[in-house]
């Protein structure tokens, strides 16, 4: 297919499912300009209903600006997420709500998210009584606001209707800054909203894990298993490389000088070709040792397994007041206060 998806490979991929869904969401609000849509979208209705489309995140992300712009709702995000139709539900919906319990839809959801959108990064992880989901961008400008709201209302939304609906969140942390409809995330979520934070998390009761999934269908599940781990494969394929070196700088990051040259001698390339791999997977070098010491500082930070000074170490930082600033830099408050803040969100305590 001659698209925006074929030119752009090494541009993060968004399912073309979710952007239909949005489509659709504009025509029940009366406010479809179909010519407009394709444009921004860079492909026509029918083609967006192609199971296998993806679409260059930038895209779909300006699709939601401009759904905000003609509904003249600030939270059509929130507002779309909560329409549940099974019908317009992606592939990787199909798996999640045919698995046996909740705790193996999450483990889905969290494996084939890259399917779903490949700019913002899924984790899962339990701590105590709670399990806890985060959502990170890839980069600042790849975080969408109304995307992002969307994102938590379909999850919670769904997982009430598809499995039970006592489900609520004990507390969610959002990335963006406070907005002027602040009040229907409490509403929606049900538990404490914490604004401007360093990624989006949503945290629920560890024992709803065990829900088994009502009317699961073994048939469908297997089915779409198989075509969904096929598309997968197939994106796996691409920013093969850019992993293998992300690996590297975790690994050496406690041990030795992160520079292009001695990890390219691991690779056996010069530094060059080193650099012209990651450039056609869209990645930089200095960019990328950025990432993994942020996200290793964030996970370090808020567990509370090692003190800070270790951390620095451990990042390799020359310092721990090195380390202090570039926390700061990176998520807006110093280490310590990231640290309180985080063990008391655990604690069931509002941060300060």
């Amino acid at each position: 297919m001659n698209s925006p998806q074929a030119k752009a490979t090494t541009s993060p991929l968004v399912a073309a499912s979710s952007t239909l869904a949005l489509v659709h969401y504009l025509d029940r609000q009366g406010v479809l300009d179909i010519p407009t849509v394709e444009r921004i979208a860079g492909f026509n209705k029918n083609e967006l209903a192609d199971p296998d489309l993806r679409i260059p995140a930038e895209r779909h992300y300006r699709l939601w600006e401009h759904a905000e712009k003609v509904t003249g709702d600030p939270a059509v995000g929130l507002h779309a997420g909560q329409v549940v139709d099974p019908d317009r539900m992606g592939l990787v919906g199909h798996v999640f709500f045919n698995c046996d319990t909740l705790g193996e839809a999450v483990t889905q959801y969290v494996r084939l998210h890259r399917l779903i959108n490949e700019s913002v990064i899924l984790s899962f992880e339990q701590t105590g009584e709670q399990a806890i989901l985060t959502w990170q961008a890839d980069t600042p400008g790849h975080y969408c606001r109304q995307d992002m709201d969307r994102t938590l209302a379909a999850a919670l939304c769904r997982t009430r209707h598809f499995i039970h609906p006592s489900i609520v969140a004990e507390w969610a942390e959002i990335a963006h800054r406070k907005p002027g409809y602040a009040d229907e995330y409490q509403r929606l979520l049900g538990g404490p909203v914490f604004f401007g934070c360093s990624a989006t998390r949503l945290a629920f009761s560890s024992h709803h894990l065990s829900h088994p999934i009502p009317h699961r269908n073994p048939y469908v599940y297997s089915a779409v298993l198989k075509q969904v781990n096929a598309v997968l494969a197939r994106l796996q394929s691409r920013r093969t490389f850019g992993r293998k070196i992300r690996r590297l700088i975790s690994r050496q990051m406690s041990t030795d000088r992160i520079d292009a040259d001695t990890l390219a001698k691991q690779c056996h390339m010069s530094r060059q070709t080193l650099y012209r791999r990651l450039k056609k997977e869209g990645l930089g070098f200095h960019e990328l040792v950025e990432e993994v010491r942020k996200d290793k500082a964030l996970r370090y930070v808020a567990s509370d397994h090692y003190a800070l000074g270790e951390i620095a170490f451990l990042l390799g930082f020359s310092e721990l007041s090195a380390f202090s600033r570039a926390f700061k830099r990176w998520t807006g408050m110093a280490p310590a206060q990231y640290r309180a803040r985080h063990l008391n969100i655990d604690n069931g305590d509002a941060p300060e």
